[in-house]
């Protein structure tokens, strides 16, 4: 007798998030990208919108990944990865890079983060340990000046400690500055009511979500179908 193996997906890899969060990223904004996951979001922009997107060393209308071989050693991002540009980008200078940001003229920001918590506080840059190497690096301009920060990261550790808590443990990067969290099982709502859950990944029930969770969760869902 055959036996028919079905290969059902559970949760979102790290390609699916990035383009997850890219549906919600509305037509015509202005946005900077984080090192990590969040780069992947530039390739995701949804059929017939227009994004702009923004890098902190000094570019303005950056493109996704080029080609293998197609790179150009003097166009990167701020994570020293090759970019391109789209057609009518703009480059210019550090600081009027910072100026933008600080101005409040990018309309989202897309960050990872190593901890979030249920009051929207944002730890991304260390752990706060004697040996953690510091690494803020534009961060903490962009969550106090860019209008609104989603946040892509994996649920939990490699250890399967929660990253959503009720409190961060480790240095702040802002405070209250997330509005939305994609991870590898969710979408979440930062709120005035804490985590509130808007969209399962596939193959993820609620229970798996809030055990992951070390905050309380609010299923929206719920409410919505009231």
């Amino acid at each position: 007798m055959n036996h028919i193996i079905e290969n059902k997906q559970t949760g979102w890899d790290r390609s699916q998030m990035a383009q997850r969060a890219a549906q919600d990223i509305p037509d015509g904004s202005y946005v900077n990208l984080g090192i990590g996951i969040p780069e992947q979001v530039a390739k995701y922009v949804p059929s017939g919108r227009e994004v702009i997107y923004h890098t902190e060393n000094g570019l303005l209308g950056m493109g996704p990944t080029p080609e293998v071989g197609c790179e150009d050693p003097e166009l990167i991002n701020a994570g020293k990865k090759a970019v391109t540009a789209i057609k009518g980008a703009a480059y210019f200078h550090h600081g009027d890079s910072f100026a933008m940001i600080r101005g409040q003229h990018i309309d989202i920001c897309v960050l990872g983060a190593m901890q979030v918590a249920q009051n929207g506080d944002l730890a991304n840059w260390s752990t706060g340990s004697k040996n953690a190497i510091p690494a803020v690096g534009g961060a903490m301009d962009l969550v106090a000046g860019v209008k609104t920060i989603f946040i892509i990261t994996q649920h939990v550790t490699k250890n399967g400690e929660p990253k959503l808590l009720e409190q961060c443990s480790f240095p702040l990067t802002g405070q209250g500055v997330v509005n939305r969290i994609y991870t590898d099982l969710a979408v979440i709502e930062v709120t005035n009511k804490g985590f509130e859950l808007l969209e399962l990944a596939p193959g993820v029930d609620f229970e798996t979500v809030k055990v992951k969770t070390a905050a309380n969760l609010i299923d929206s869902r719920l409410a919505n179908k009231e």
